[in-house]
């Protein structure tokens, strides 16, 4: 895509015409990610950040992209300060070539409150706020084609109303448009395949970006339709020197634990403390020692669904239109990452031990198989229980003996 003005020149904001997007509410997780992207730092991601500014700076800036990479590495927020440039008609060479626009212009003022009306971000959450009553009745575990027809593509609903293509619309500010889809996996298949066109072919102007944590559920077809950018963990010294920036007043085991629950995310840090996964490390560990011996601990299943229903029911209490069955679906696999992170360190532990090796490199596939049951819409209480009784008899077949002292 070649960018919408000329390099080397500015243009006055133009006054925006009158569109709902700018007489509604601001959106507070846009708002949210706006405020670190215009005003704060993205750790870690230079090289990514660097090739942001080269494509903006060349003129010729693919108008598809997929951002993909561990969850809380700052993809979301690399995609706002994208869109922070390409929809700015102040933005000039100065922000193209740091990628970063200028924080103080009227564009800027739209984008921190979450009200821009040239930038979309697309989630599965956005159906609990539907005017479409089908569509705010489902789970939002995916993205359906509905949602992507109501803010993007635009077509004919289920109840045969028509809605206009939002990526076909003219730019309000008159510089460019964008549209991100957070978390880009959850994606219907139907739905990656009436993206196709548009990625292919979209408007002048426009620029799309596909926010993954996981590239290989994305179609072929889709990705090579868009440039592809990775984002990695950060270093252990980038992200002990982040903590001692933003989480400085947690130290000792707790410090440990969120270190090693992050494993080079921000994003998971911050997740950690937030929902005080500690407190759950510390009371599946001894239930996890146990099923390393082979024995059942009935108390680990009830352990993991209260905390399951505990932080859905907040998530619920605290956005009265998401959906409590994927707030479940959101905590549980919180949860699993909690277990999968200590199931990594004993992995670590027990590296120069075959035997136990064998044994926890084959525990993720017992976490996959719960995880599929849940998606699968099983009862999340049973699959619980069937998952602690999958683990204690692959401890028994393994009959290993117990690994080393944890963290």
């Amino acid at each position: 895509m070649t960018t919408p003005r000329a390099a080397g020149k500015t243009q006055s904001a133009r006054v925006p015409r009158r569109e709902t997007e700018l007489e509604s509410p601001g959106d507070p997780y846009v708002s949210s990610l706006a405020r670190v992207a215009l005003d704060g730092q993205i750790l870690g991601q230079d090289r990514a950040l660097n090739t942001l500014a080269k494509s903006l700076v060349s003129g010729h800036f693919p108008h598809a992209w997929i951002f993909h990479g561990p969850r809380g590495t700052g993809k979301c927020t690399a995609a706002l300060r994208v869109a922070a440039v390409v929809v700015d008609p102040l933005s000039g060479d100065a922000q193209r070539a740091k990628c970063a626009a200028n924080a103080h212009t009227p564009s800027a003022t739209l984008l921190r409150v979450g009200t821009h009306p040239d930038v979309r971000v697309i989630r599965a959450e956005l159906a609990g706020s539907s005017a479409d009553r089908e569509l705010r009745d489902r789970k939002q575990n995916n993205i359906p084609v509905a949602l992507l027809r109501e803010h993007m593509i635009g077509g004919v609903t289920s109840g045969g109303a028509r809605i206009d293509a939002a990526v076909y619309r003219s730019s309000v500010m008159g510089a460019g448009k964008v549209f991100i889809i957070d978390e880009a996996e959850r994606l219907e298949t139907d739905g990656q395949n009436v993206l196709l066109k548009t990625l292919e072919e979209p408007p002048p102007g426009t620029v799309i970006i596909l926010v993954t944590n996981s590239l290989d559920r994305l179609l072929p077809t889709v990705r090579s339709r868009c440039q592809t950018l990775g984002f990695f963990p950060l270093t252990e010294s980038q992200m002990g020197g982040w903590l001692d920036a933003n989480l400085g007043e947690i130290n000792g085991a707790a410090r440990e634990f969120v270190q090693m629950y992050a494993a080079g995310s921000p994003g998971a840090a911050v997740t950690a403390v937030t929902l005080g996964l500690q407190t759950l490390h510390a009371d599946l560990l001894p239930m996890i020692n146990q099923l390393e011996k082979g024995v059942f601990p009935f108390s680990m299943g009830d352990r993991m669904n209260d905390f399951a229903s505990e932080v859905a029911e907040a998530a619920v209490k605290r956005n009265e239109n998401a959906s409590k069955e994927a707030a479940n679906r959101r905590a549980t696999g919180v949860m699993f990452s909690v277990i999968g992170a200590e199931v990594l360190r004993r992995m670590r532990a027990c590296s120069s031990s075959p035997d136990k090796l064998e044994y926890w490199a084959k525990v993720p596939d017992v976490i996959a198989e719960a995880e599929r049951n849940l998606q699968a819409n099983v009862n999340q209480k049973l699959v619980l229980a069937d998952f602690v009784a999958q683990w204690s008899s692959l401890s028994r077949k393994s009959l290993i003996k117990p690994a080393g002292k944890s963290i």
